[in-house]
């Protein structure tokens, strides 16, 4: 649940949210009650994204779902009421057409395509089957003819899934934080909070292929320099967006044929997978860096036949 009293949310939101009403209000010509409703909707989520220490440039699809499980038990923002589900299903309106708004007009990415209107269920984001990873980093190729970018992209999308690194921290990566020779990653998360991350041999030998026949090529299209400690490079050599780290997961699915998926998807993988093959959930909470176990069982509940396994074979009265 978020925090116990009302955050300040950032000037930078609010201005995105006063362009949405002015969209609104002069192009789609919704009427004065509504734009009340939906302003009052949107308050309500920028005030309980700055309360998780989130704004609209890092917020990510599981935070977006934990805002609507807040929504529906009750939290600070609704005055600890749980919201009707009619009501949950007009913020999470509210929501989606700011951040489809946000994603035209700013460049950000649209984290709340994947979470249902439905608001008599919550489904948690599809994750992917091993064979449909397999399919999706075999769409980006690394062979000897595989260009620069290709190699770029296989690096990335090995890198998500075997580490479970959220988007934004693999595209702040710098070269000095993976050791290749003991396998493990440097990551800064939320708060600028550090943690370190085991890193597969499959990723290690893409990370290599990158980094050896990829990035000297892509560093020396820099103009300035100014990224040169960047582990992942444009094709002008500047730092890799997290925009365009969508893009190349997104485009990677699309070749794969395994429909619309976002780099959480990966992450979301990456957990599913390891709690499937009997990891301890608080092992699997400090990979994923959240400061709460609860926040990591959100992702037991799509493994319930290993659930029920586990229980079968570990209850004395089972």
């Amino acid at each position: 649940m978020s925090g116990d009293g009302p955050a300040e949310i950032p000037e930078a939101d609010r201005r995105r949210a006063r362009a949405w009403m002015r969209h609104l209000r002069a192009e789609r010509g919704r009427s004065a009650n509504t734009l009340s409703n939906y302003a009052r909707d949107i308050e309500r989520y920028l005030t309980w994204l700055s309360g998780e220490g989130r704004d609209m440039t890092t917020v990510e699809t599981a935070d977006v779902e934990r805002f609507i499980i807040d929504l529906r038990r009750g939290c600070p923002v609704t005055g600890g009421r749980p919201l009707a589900q009619s009501s949950v299903a007009r913020v999470l309106s509210a929501v989606r057409g700011l951040h489809k708004f946000s994603a035209t007009e700013y460049d950000l990415p649209d984290v709340v395509a994947e979470v249902p209107l439905s608001p008599g269920r919550r489904d948690l984001p599809k994750a992917l089957t091993t064979d449909e990873v397999l399919r999706l980093i075999e769409a980006c190729p690394s062979g000897e003819g595989a260009g620069a970018l290709e190699l770029r992209d296989r690096a990335l999308v090995e890198l998500l899934y075997s580490t479970g690194a959220r988007i934004s921290e693999a595209t702040d990566l710098d070269r000095d934080d993976i050791d290749r020779n003991s396998g493990l990653l440097r990551v800064r998360g939320k708060g600028g909070k550090e943690r370190i991350l085991p890193v597969g041999a499959p990723a290690l030998d893409a990370l290599d292929a990158y980094l050896t026949r990829s990035r000297p090529a892509l560093a020396q299209r820099s103009r300035h320099g100014t990224d040169a400690a960047a582990l992942l490079l444009t094709s002008r050599g500047g730092r890799l967006s997290r925009q365009a780290g969508y893009k190349i997961v997104s485009s990677a699915a699309e070749r794969a044929g395994i429909g619309e998926i976002s780099p959480h998807s990966l992450r979301h993988s990456f957990a599913t997978h390891l709690l499937t093959g009997g990891a301890d959930v608080r092992v699997v909470q400090e990979l994923l860096g959240h400061s709460s176990v609860s926040t990591t069982q959100i992702y037991t509940k799509v493994t319930p036949d290993l659930l029920r396994e586990t229980w079968a074979e570990s209850h004395p009265r089972a």
